[in-house]
């Protein structure tokens, strides 16, 4: 999981190697961050440090879309380099397996038997997931299992 001293070991192997894409993404990410640390009062802890990652992978999929609708490829590229040099901080994925799998124990363990019982389910599963799953995945997973 990504924490600040990592983000800033990064940054500045990046200016050594004049790499400026990377320079520039992981930036934007420090800043985030410190924004967050001063509109919550406090440093951010590892989750949330990986929140803001998500948070801003999820902008640039979104700039992504919106940029193929445009049919303008150079932001495309842009975008995607920029989500892969996000993704490098994070820890690897769950598959779909594994995400069903650790749905499932989080469903045994609520009891759950119907959607109306997601979210107390997805109160149980979202902090096994520390970064390694979007909180979309997850609650597609378990409503799939609910329905």
């Amino acid at each position: 999981m990504p924490n600040k001293a990592d983000l800033e070991a990064a940054l500045k192997d990046a200016m050594r190697a004049r790499d400026d894409q990377r320079k520039n993404t992981i930036r934007m990410v420090l800043s985030a961050v410190k924004f967050n640390e001063i509109e919550k009062g406090s440093p951010l802890d590892e989750n949330g440090i990986t929140a803001v990652f998500q948070k801003e992978i999820k902008s640039r999929r979104e700039a992504l879309a919106d940029a193929q609708k445009a049919n303008r490829p150079e932001l495309v590229a842009d975008a995607q380099a920029e989500i892969a040099i996000l993704e490098s901080f994070l820890p690897k994925a769950l598959s779909a397996e594994e995400l069903e799998s650790l749905a499932k124990q989080a469903i045994a363990e609520v009891g759950a038997s119907s959607q109306r019982e997601m979210g107390a389910v997805m109160k149980v599963l979202m902090p096994r997931l520390h970064g390694k799953a979007t909180g979309d995945q997850a609650s597609q997973a378990v409503r799939k299992l609910l329905q």
